[in-house]
């Protein structure tokens, strides 16, 4: 119930001060145009215009990314390698990205499980599930460590789950660590290979989706044409009365 109070409060005060602040409501604005470019450059070109903040906007963002945002985390992360350099930019990415999940994770235990499969997809938080139940927090470890696994359906899933705060936490910055310095590392020095590995992870998850859904597909189909030839027998002695 407090979970619950908390994401109401904040919501119901961003959305008093995007409807009652101008300069607010002008922030949120551009924010939502630079991440919505899908342009790492841009985002770079409006995280400097901050100056000393620029590390909060940066937080902010991915913040705004996870929650409301369905665009790729990476670019925020190429924004900040740019931006902040390897070392620094990948700290400030691992912070965002913790503090993302953070934030979903509270969400879904606040919200529960409808409001969640409006956010994200049904499918996705269906996959995660079977996951988590056969790995529990160690899953989430894993599943941190793929890049193109969704970052926002993990977290969200996971706070669906009777998984602990605690472990959820260490397990997602663990897992998110490794990757995040070597994007950054590879952002930094070979920005095209660190885009083509990337696509490249998206394509592998995506070969991997297609093939269980098809495994899916077909196990439904068998059962159906078994059904179909050995009805019920309760079925069946009814039709012998």
């Amino acid at each position: 119930m407090a979970q619950l109070a908390v994401v109401l409060g904040l919501a119901a005060t961003v959305s008093l001060a995007y409807v009652l602040h101008d300069g607010f409501r002008a922030e949120i604005m551009r924010g939502s145009v630079v991440l919505a470019s899908g342009n790492g450059e841009a985002i770079g070109v409006y995280l400097r215009s901050y100056g000393v903040w620029a590390p909060i906007a940066s937080l902010g963002l991915m913040l705004a990314q996870a929650v409301a945002a369905p665009v790729p985390i990476i670019l925020v992360a190429f924004a900040n390698a740019l931006t902040f350099g390897v070392f620094w930019g990948a700290l400030l990415t691992l912070a965002g990205q913790v503090l993302a999940a953070v934030a979903c994770f509270g969400i879904a235990r606040a919200l529960g499980r409808a409001p969640v499969e409006a956010l994200t997809s049904r499918f996705g938080l269906d996959a995660v599930d079977r996951w988590f139940t056969s790995w529990g927090a160690p899953g989430i470890f894993l599943m941190r460590l793929v890049p193109g696994v969704s970052f926002d359906v993990v977290s969200y899933a996971a706070g669906l789950t009777g998984i602990g705060f605690r472990p959820f936490l260490v397990a997602t910055a663990a897992g998110v660590a490794p990757q995040t310095f070597f994007y950054a590392w590879l952002i930094h020095e070979a920005p095209r290979l660190a885009w083509t590995l990337y696509g490249a992870s998206w394509l592998l998850i995506g070969v991997v989706l297609s093939g269980a859904l098809l495994r899916l597909w077909r196990r439904e189909s068998a059962s159906r044409r078994g059904e179909h030839l050995n009805p019920p027998a309760s079925r069946s002695l009814a039709g012998c009365e």
